[in-house]
């Protein structure tokens, strides 16, 4: 059994027991998080899919640790303006466990 999911303007396939790097979330280590955004069920042969969220549906996760992503350079460069500009960017993270899929 799977589910896709929408967090954090991303949408990721989801089964029971998996891991998953997703954006921040507002909840501490060892927390329970409940995500509503639930857009297709599948189980075997049967498939659910919402229009645009599947109605009653939801997935239990455990937050396992929070942390920042490897550093991002972005280089800008004008050529023969003598224009260039560096800067980096580490994105926040929140990784999580799947505990459950439940389907109303």
């Amino acid at each position: 059994m799977y589910a896709v999911i929408k967090t954090g303007g991303k949408q990721y396939k989801v089964a029971a027991g998996g891991k998953l790097k997703v954006e921040s979330l507002p909840v501490e280590v060892g927390g329970e998080v409940e995500i509503k955004d639930v857009l297709m069920v599948a189980d075997g042969a049967d498939i659910k899919v919402g229009t645009p969220l599947l109605a009653g549906a939801s997935v239990k996760a455990t937050v396992l640790a929070h942390g920042r992503h490897d550093k991002v350079m972005i280089f800008k460069m004008r050529r023969r303006k003598h224009y260039r500009k560096t800067q980096g960017h580490r994105q926040n993270f929140t990784e999580i466990r799947i505990d459950g899929i439940a389907v109303a």
